[in-house]
């Protein structure tokens, strides 16, 4: 066998998982057992997809807050799609120039980079328009994992442990995730008391109000978080530690529903969620690719050459672009036109990489003082997925983020609040710079794919920059190459690194191409030699994704379930 074909068909390390019913697969095992629970109890996808956001907020706290962002994409069983963004403001006391004028142009870690937490907001919208289940059905799981603990498990053992020194810097912090002054260590017994007292207090609000209704009972959770005592907890910690945030923007706070931006790839329909995020990164690489036939051979030489170079292509005019539309003027139905497609299209040389980013295309060029810093990009240490699909044909992809590291947790409520403003820069000249009230361009972002013949794809993974990068090469892997689900989210992946990096302090490594270890085997050398930059990754590393995805095929009454095992994804059916 060709070294290529070696590298592209290593047979999977686990089955795809089947099922006639219903599916979830999510960043760890206990947030799909909690969304298996809700659908073997009748609830749909919407509730099942919330319950293990809420749960990731619970066993990945260190990459998911309660308090965080939570971008979800969704389609009812009736074909309406929608996005709810999950993502919260800058503070609009903030002023506009303050990382310019008293921090060299750095957007330092702690409260001054705090946004409105938006996650609690996401997850009632969704289940107020979509869902069936009270909060508390939904918190449930989350509540009982905080409470009576989970056992502390490698990566987040080794990732707590990375950043010891960064949670010690705060009480709050330091007495939640370094109990008797140490990181917990695998196999021990961790527990977030104060985390479960604010699920509960939100519980506690719903029950009170309970003779209302439902939608009355969820609007007093929201009401708990965003005007009771959670929210003075907060703004007293923000007030202690010299934050921005105000009453007002908690009280007045809502995600609101928006129209997913979608893009024809044979006979797909794939929907991202829009320009605050870079979901339309994928949408803009999957144009560039749309000539892509399979006779090119997966992870072959050529193939990985082309494709690398669309995505640097789509990535430079993320940068020069992408921003909150509600402050931005972003030429979104441009940059997905044929016609633009095919000009870009022709910026790709089959016998020469682009040096470093491209230029930005629609004579667009970023303005400010302060477009990317040099050096390494850092890891993307936050974000988790989880995508369901029910037995009635409703489906749910969401991209739950937020570390605990960088900003303090709040003293007495086990949260750390939204530290989202590392996505914006500095100078607010920017697409994404910073603005009072604006949104930062986030990089989680879920999608979520309808075939011709009614299948049903919600897919997404955590990872930063390399979030768009994953998902588009799962994806060309199950419809281009036709590879089933497990194997085709544990194949080989790479990655560039050609373009500012969306994390503070923005850095960029032109021309840089990570690539797997079975990739860099097979051709990496001739990469390096068509001008790439190359860089071996170990194999199945988790700097390349953790791609989850469930495909649902109503005509063969079948769902398929795929969990990534470079982290600790699993997927859970029946």
């Amino acid at each position: 066998m060709p070294p290529e074909e070696a590298a592209s068909h290593a047979l999977p390390m686990r089955p795809t998982v089947l099922g006639t019913r219903h599916m979830v697969s999510a960043g760890h095992w206990l947030a799909a057992e909690a969304a298996f629970q809700i659908l073997e109890a009748g609830g749909n996808a919407i509730d099942a997809g919330v319950a293990a956001g809420l749960a990731l907020g619970v066993v990945q706290s260190d990459l998911v807050n309660v308090a965080g962002v939570a971008p979800i994409i969704l389609r009812t069983a009736a074909g309406e799609v929608a996005t709810i963004a999950g993502l919260g403001h800058w503070p609009k006391a903030l002023p506009a120039d303050l990382f310019l004028r008293q921090h060299a142009g750095k957007i330092p870690q702690g409260v001054l980079r705090t946004v409105v937490p938006a996650a609690p907001d996401a997850w009632i919208t969704a289940l107020e328009r979509w869902g069936t289940r009270s909060f508390a059905e939904v918190a449930a799981a989350a509540m009982r994992f905080a409470e009576e603990g989970f056992l502390m498990y490698p990566l987040m053992a080794e990732l707590v442990g990375q950043m010891a020194e960064r949670y010690a810097r705060w009480p709050s912090s330091a007495a939640i995730y370094l109990p008797g002054g140490r990181p917990p260590a695998v196999g021990e017994l961790f527990r977030q008391q104060d985390l479960a007292a604010s699920l509960r207090c939100m519980v506690e609000a719903e029950r009170a109000a309970a003779a209302g209704g439902r939608v009355a009972g969820l609007h007093a959770a929201r009401d708990a978080f965003y005007r009771g005592d959670l929210a003075q907890a907060i703004l007293r910690c923000q007030r202690s530690e010299g934050g921005y945030l105000s009453a007002s923007d908690l009280a007045e706070f809502r995600s609101g529903i928006e129209p997913p931006v979608a893009v024809r790839f044979r006979d797909w329909t794939v929907y991202t969620c829009g320009a605050w995020c870079q979901g339309p990164v994928l949408a803009q690489m999957l144009r560039l690719l749309a000539d892509l036939d399979a006779t090119i051979g997966h992870n072959s030489l050529a193939y990985v050459h082309r494709v690398t170079e669309a995505m640097k292509l789509s990535f430079a005019d993320r940068h020069a672009h992408y921003g909150d539309p509600r402050f931005v003027s972003v030429p979104l139905a441009r940059l997905l036109a044929d016609d633009y497609a095919a000009e870009r299209r022709t910026l790709i040389r089959a016998d020469r990489a682009c040096p470093g980013m491209p230029s930005a295309g629609l004579a667009s060029k970023p303005g400010g003082r302060l477009a990317h810093a040099a050096g390494a990009a850092a890891m993307a240490l936050d974000t988790s997925y989880v995508a369901v699909v029910d037995r009635w044909g409703n489906a749910f992809s969401a991209t739950p983020s937020d570390t605990s590291f960088d900003t303090p947790v709040v003293p007495g409520t086990g949260l750390a609040i939204s530290s989202r403003g590392s996505q914006s820069w500095a100078d607010p000249a920017l697409p994404a710079g910073v603005a009072p009230g604006k949104r930062p361009r986030l990089t989680p972002s879920p999608a979520l794919a309808v075939r011709d013949d009614g299948a049903l794809l919600p897919f997404g993974t955590p990872g930063g920059d390399v979030q768009a990068q994953a998902m588009l090469q799962c994806f060309l892997n199950l419809t281009l190459f036709g590879i089933e689900p497990q194997a085709a989210v544990e194949a080989p992946r790479f990655a560039s690194y050609s373009f500012p990096d969306s994390f503070e302090p923005h850095a960029m490594l032109p021309g840089r191409l990570a690539l797997e270890a079975p990739l860099a085997r097979s051709c990496g050398a001739a990469l390096g030699k068509l001008g790439h930059d190359v860089e071996a990754w170990p194999e199945r590393t988790r700097k390349a994704g953790a791609v989850c995805l469930v495909l649902a095929e109503p005509g063969k009454r079948r769902l398929q379930g795929a969990a990534d095992p470079r982290r600790t994804c699993y997927a859970l059916g029946w």
